[in-house]
This record gives structure tokens, sequence and C-alpha cells, in this order.
């Protein structure tokens, strides 16, 4: 008993700063120290599971392989939107594809939908999904993502889809010729000085 109440007070003064593979291989140390039946004994006392204790003794066994730093073991924690919905991504794709449809060789691709809006699509299809999710998928993919921005100017350009189509047909002629094609993001200037609603300049 008196053994037990050691690995309780250990356990009590070092649990504020262990982590979770501190944790368990402190657990699989005591457990290897008390001898028979110190899986047992030892998880009744700390709350740690056999199981977690077993994986500790495991990995006191091997060669210090993990890298530094690694917490969890390889594998663990949570999964990826891409693994849990194998269909995601693809699903994602479709939907944002450029008007060249199913066109292997088109290299400028665009979308005119919120991440809101293409969320809400890929809910209708079935999938559990937020659009931060969405937002990150197509950052992965290679899209930038542009915030509304209220302009003077009004709406969108109604021949914008037909802008992009014109680019996107350059870029492959210049890329089949094997010349250099440079991306390059503008931004408009405005008036350091903008005129408010309500209000009026002398």
């Amino acid at each position: 008993m008196d053994g037990l109440t050691g690995v309780r007070q250990r356990f009590a003064a070092l649990e504020p700063v262990l982590d979770e593979k501190s944790r368990r291989l402190l657990a699989a140390a005591e457990s290897k120290a008390w001898g028979r039946g110190g899986i047992s004994a030892v998880s009744k006392t700390t709350g740690v599971s056999r199981q977690v204790i077993r994986q500790g003794l495991r990995e006191l066994e091997q060669s210090p392989t993990h890298p530094a730093g690694r917490i969890r073991r390889p594998g663990g924690g949570r999964k990826s939107a891409r693994e849990k919905d194998p269909t995601l991504v693809a699903d994602l794709e479709r939907l944002v594809e450029p008007a060249t449809r199913g066109d292997p060789e088109s290299w400028l691709r665009w979308t005119s939908k919120s991440v809101r809006k293409l969320a809400a699509e890929l809910e209708r299809m079935g999938h559990a999904v937020s659009y931060p999710v969405v937002a990150e998928l197509l950052h992965q993919m290679g899209y930038s993502l542009q915030a509304n921005r209220k302009t003077k100017e009004g709406d969108s350009h109604p021949d914008r889809n037909a802008q992009f189509e014109h680019i996107n047909a350059r870029v492959q002629q210049y890329m089949g010729l094997r010349q250099p094609v440079i991306s390059v993001d503008t931004k408009k200037k405005g008036c350091a000085a903008e005129v408010r609603k309500g209000f009026t300049m002398n």
C-alpha cells in the first residue's frame, strides 16, 4: 500500500507539467518498477488506462525512434477533413472547375462563389463541412481567397468570366510555345480622403 501511495504522490506532483506522452511513459515506468500486477495497480492509482500503460511499456522497450517533440504516437490525433470524407475534395473540385470543365490543360482556375456558398452546396451533396474547412481546402488546392470589398464602382464587371477565359487561353498558348508566364497581383488604389455617407467636406 505504501508503494501505491508513493506512486500517487509522484503523479500528483508531476501531473500539472506532464503532456500525454510523458504521462503514459511515467505510468509505464511505475508499472514496470512495481512488477507483477503493476499495470492494474498503477492504472487504479493514477487513472491511466491499462491500454495506455501497455502502449507506454512498448515505447520504453523500443529504441528512441520518435522525433523530438512528438507527443502523440504516429497516426494519433484528430483526422483531417480529407481523411474523414474521401470524396469531399473531389466534389469541391467539381464545384470550382473553370468553364473548360474537365480540361486537364487548364492553367487558370477561378470561382466567383463564396466559401459559405460552396459549403452550403457541399452540404446539399451530403458532406458535413463548415465554410472555414472549405477555405482551408481551397488554400491547399492553390486558390487565393479574396475578401469582398465595397467599392464605388458597384457590382463586378458582367464580362468577368469572359476575361478569365481569355487569360486562360493566352496562358495555354504561351505555355505551348515554352514561353514564360508571369502572374502579377495588382491592387487598385483609392483616394485617401473619401466622402462618407452623411458627412460633407469643406
